[in-house]
This record gives C-alpha cells, sequence and structure tokens, in this order.
C-alpha cells in the first residue's frame, strides 16, 4: 500500500463536506485544534451549501474534493461530516493528479465509500473523526488523529471482561473497513473490498437490529470471513428495533454469524460513533492481539 506524506507544521488541510450540509461555524472548534497543531484550514466551497440534506448539489460535492485533491499545496483532506452522499459523487471523482501526489484523506461513517475505494486502489487513508462534533470526543480521539497525521507511533490496547463473544489469538494483516452499512452498499461495485488474510473493522449507528443480521448476512455470503486474519467491531450504538423484537443484541448477532471461523475477534474497539473514536490507519499492516483480558492493536 502506498502512504501518504506524513504533516509538519505549516501544512494545508482542505476541509469539505462529501455529504451532509454543514456550516462553517460548526467547524470552529476543528479548525482551532489543526491551528494548535500547526496546520492551516483551507475552507472548501461545500462548506456552508446545501442542497436539501446534502452539502450542495451532487456537482458542487465532486467539484469541491476534486480541487483538493488536484491541489497540490493540499496536504490532507479532512471530511467535514458524514450522514449520506459520497456514494453519489465517487464515481465522478478523477484520481489521477492523486496517485501522482497522494494525500491523507480523513473521515469515517459515510467517508468509509472513500476509504473501501482507495484501498482498491492502493493507498493508505485515515479512519477517524471529522470535525463536527470533535469537541466533545476525548483526549485520546484527537490525540490518536494527530499522531496519525504527523507519523508518530501510537498503539491502542483495552481490558474488557472475558465473554463468549470475543475470540482469543493473534492476526496480522491489512487493515480494512469502515461503517458496515457502506461495506453492505458497496458489495458488487468497483469499490468492494478483498478481505483475505486481512484484519476487518467494522462499526454502525442507527440501524435496526434485522438489518444488522442482514448485512451481515450479505458480508459472509460475499465471502468477506474467508481467510480473513481478524474481526474489529466499534461501535454498535443507538440500535433500533421492531415492534416485535428481533431476540439479539448487535453484538450476539454478528458473534452468531462469525462463530464458526477461527481467526480471532474482539468487541467494544474504541473507534465508530463513540466518544472515544481512536483514529485507524486503513490499509497498514497491523497485529491484532486478544488474550482471555486484553485486546492490543499495534502497527507493524
Amino acid at each position: 500500500m502506498i502512504k501518504p506524506a506524513y504533516l509538519k507544521k505549516g501544512d494545508l488541510v482542505g476541509i469539505v463536506s462529501t455529504a451532509r450540509k454543514v456550516s462553517l461555524e460548526e467547524l470552529q472548534p476543528a479548525i482551532q485544534l489543526l491551528k494548535s497543531w500547526g496546520l492551516e484550514a483551507v475552507i472548501g466551497k461545500t462548506i456552508g451549501a446545501e442542497e436539501h440534506q446534502f452539502a450542495g448539489s451532487d456537482s458542487l460535492r465532486t467539484a469541491d474534493f476534486q480541487s483538493m485533491l488536484d491541489n497540490r499545496d493540499i496536504q490532507a483532506i479532512w471530511c467535514a461530516r458524514g450522514g449520506y452522499g459520497t456514494v453519489r459523487i465517487i464515481d465522478k471523482l478523477d484520481f489521477s493528479e492523486f496517485k501522482k501526489s497522494p494525500k491523507w484523506i480523513v473521515g469515517y461513517s459515510d467517508v468509509s465509500v472513500l476509504h473501501n475505494h482507495l484501498h482498491t486502489l492502493g493507498f493508505e487513508s485515515l479512519h477517524a473523526q471529522m470535525p463536527v462534533e470533535i469537541e466533545k470526543k476525548t483526549g485520546a480521539t484527537k490525540e490518536t488523529l494527530r499522531q496519525a497525521l504527523f507519523g508518530e507511533d501510537f498503539e491502542i490496547a483495552y481490558s474488557y471482561t472475558r465473554d463468549s463473544r470475543s475470540q482469543p489469538g493473534i492476526g496480522r494483516g491489512q487493515l480494512v473497513g469502515g461503517n458496515l452499512s457502506i461495506l453492505y452498499s458497496l458489495c458488487g461495485s468497483p469499490s468492494a473490498l478483498d478481505t483475505e488474510e486481512k484484519i476487518l473493522f467494522i462499526e454502525d449507528v442507527d440501524e435496526y437490529l434485522y438489518h444488522i443480521d442482514r448485512m451481515m448476512q450479505n458480508l459472509k455470503r460475499n465471502g468477506y470471513f474467508e481467510n480473513l486474519a481478524g474481526l474489529i467491531i466499534g461501535g454498535m450504538t443507538k440500535m433500533n428495533d421492531n415492534t416485535v423484537p428481533f431476540g439479539k443484541t448487535a453484538e450476539e448477532i454478528i458473534s452468531e454469524i462469525v462463530s464458526g471461523y477461527n481467526f480471532p475477534i474482539c468487541f467494544d474497539f474504541p473507534a465508530g460513533h463513540i466518544e472515544d473514536n481512536r483514529a485507524l490507519i486503513m490499509g497498514r499492516e497491523v497485529v491484532l492481539e486478544i488474550s482471555d483480558l486484553e485486546v492490543k492493536f499495534s502497527y507493524k
């Protein structure tokens, strides 16, 4: 995988929205955070733009992101927020200049469209907190983002109470994945993942439990768990249920579907739509070590 150049003080970071509308006022804490790191924000034309729920029309969002991709003075593109809309523009983007001068693409949730597409092109990207509500996130959320952008080493470790869902073991491979709904929606497209001998990360928010089951069944039928090196489940938050309950939690649904595989599995990983949303370098070789009481995640 090709690694974009790490940032240094004085570098420019473009902020655009590929999905839902967002105001400049909402981004002020993030702009100040970049400034505290010695970086300068360059605000895209989609910030403050509006077309229904989107940050402007598809053509505006495409052109705004394209201009940041092509501008060699911009060292990273930080997607302002998620929601929905990135898939509407992905096939209109031209990555020719990006391939000549790659830069970090940063975000999560709906931005998983970009992470998965970039992975198929052979580039690393950064699954991390977006500018919206960054002031409400943990110190580790912000610090791992800074460390990843500036090329500083870090690892993620946490303890848990042993239960039947987790599966101890050691897995090594490229980190792939992101939002489960996005992975599901990309199946069969040019942006779909090849997960063989890789570490798959998934998270989601505000989904119905039956749909979690449907999406996981679909990934299974598409071979996502065959020859997988490891599975990481992050935040599965604000789940919904029907009047007639599904009968299982999101974690129980996932555990049941992958129970027949031998790869290591961990739950409650600190990433996703949660307060502690650690940065993850997608495409990077990682080591996932799961013991009876601890999970350790590090980069090779």
